[in-house]
């Protein structure tokens, strides 16, 4: 499928999905927001991709917010259709995808790019990254999720502070709150994020989806994450993939997941 603001590729079960929009700074606007749904589903429901990995093109920014000009004269009832719509398009749709969404964050990831990244199941960044959401320099909140995702990642008053603050933290703080995984150079980010896809790639894809499923249970109001954890623990057990891990394991040898 051909896109005008992003790019994907696909090789070796690794799906990778560039926001190409540098003129922009990556920002997400209307169209590239449903065209990142479209590259997301493909992804997921292609067979061969085992891990996704989200970035951005050149070495200024991830994405460096929203495409303000597209809202800044929008009505409430206006901006409440774009944040809903948004989230489920593209941010809540992301996190509860069954494929793994590694986040390769380099440059700026700010407003509606951090909370991309939040939405993708984690993060590495380059050293040179800046991550912040400044929606209340604007006079508006984070509406993509980030009032959300961003105090479970890294607690209630260092959320606060950063929402209200407006500001921006280095790679180095954000991998010291736990908003980031690894911190690397921006030469060795897309390595390293395929060096982590490639060991994900060794287990049970469908082990894998199903502990998404449990481990957002959690986040989610009216859900029991422990009952969440039992479900899908018995579902296991009725997989090809439980059967091929558990005999390799006996057999000691390598096991082949069929995915199934």
């Amino acid at each position: 499928m051909n896109y005008n603001n992003i790019l994907s590729s696909s090789e070796n079960g690794i799906t990778t999905i560039t926001i190409n929009r540098p003129n922009k700074l990556n920002a997400l606007n209307k169209e590239t927001i449903h065209e990142l749904h479209e590259a997301f589903d493909d992804a997921n429901n292609d067979k061969n991709t085992k891990v996704i990995i989200v970035t951005g093109s050149g070495e200024k920014a991830f994405v460096a917010g929203a495409d303000i000009s597209e809202f800044a004269d929008f009505s409430v009832e206006n901006g409440g259709k774009l944040a809903a719509k948004g989230q489920e398009l593209l941010f809540d749709f992301v996190e509860n995808l069954s494929t793994p969404v590694i986040a390769a964050v380099n440059g700026f990831a700010l407003g509606g790019g951090l909370e991309l990244a939040m939405a993708c199941h984690f993060r590495v960044a380059s050293d040179n990254a800046k991550m912040g959401l400044p929606e209340v320099s604007l006079g508006v909140i984070p509406g993509y999720g980030g009032t959300q995702r961003l105090p479970q990642l890294v607690g209630k008053g260092r959320a606060l502070e950063l929402v209200m603050t407006a500001g921006m933290i280095d790679a180095n703080t954000a991998l010291n709150y736990g908003l980031v995984n690894h911190v690397t150079t921006q030469e060795e980010l897309m390595p390293l994020a395929g060096k982590i896809a490639s060991k994900i790639m060794r287990n049970s894809s469908v082990a894998i989806s199903k502990a998404i499923k449990a481990v957002n249970a959690n986040y989610k109001d009216g859900k029991d994450g422990y009952k969440e954890e039992i479900k899908q623990f018995g579902k296991c057990f009725g997989t090809e993939d439980f059967k091929e891990g558990t005999s390799a394991f006996l057999e000691k040898r390598k096991a082949n997941f069929p995915g199934k």
